[in-house]
């Protein structure tokens, strides 16, 4: 095996390791969004119209559960993104231009798969009533898998 295949292999295994954390976390978080922070926000603001229509009502869709999807999305990319520049693509803390570039990339890139993610979460959870840890897990893995070759090919290529 040449010395750049083990290197995508490398890179590759590292990215998925962090991805299932990241996976773990995201469920923990929506997790306790469910259990706890949805039904606090909802008993303390539910009456006003606004709060209940975007994170309280579950008529015709379950709002708690995708705001707490929604919310734990973009915590775990915030976290992943420091995870995938300094140890799975082993970028050196570069000048602001090469970092704000790499970082405009890296969330271009995290809200095309977070649309990815919550919407295949959204449609397996109300149209074919999967438990929501099965509909986390499959679309967290879809798109932590595209973003993966995405951010390999155009984020933290060493060409700029």
């Amino acid at each position: 095996m040449d010395e750049q295949q083990n290197n995508l292999k490398k890179q590759l295994i590292l990215y998925l390791f962090f991805a299932i954390l990241m996976i773990i976390l995201n469920y923990l978080m929506q997790k306790v969004n469910q259990l706890f922070i949805g039904d606090w926000i909802c008993d303390n603001w539910g009456d006003n119209d606004f709060i209940y229509t975007i994170y309280c009502s579950t008529s015709p869709y379950n709002m708690p559960e995708l705001m707490g999807s929604i919310i734990a999305v973009g915590i775990t990319y915030i976290i992943k993104f420091f995870l995938d520049k300094f140890i799975v693509f082993k970028r050196k803390i570069s000048k602001i231009k090469e970092t704000s570039i790499e970082f405009l990339k890296y969330f271009g890139f995290a809200i095309l798969t977070t649309i990815e993610n919550i919407g295949i979460q959204f449609i397996f959870t109300n149209f074919f009533n999967t438990p929501l840890e099965i509909s986390m897990i499959i679309a967290l893995t879809i798109g932590y898998i595209t973003k993966f070759f995405l951010d390999r090919k155009y984020v933290f290529n060493k060409g700029y």
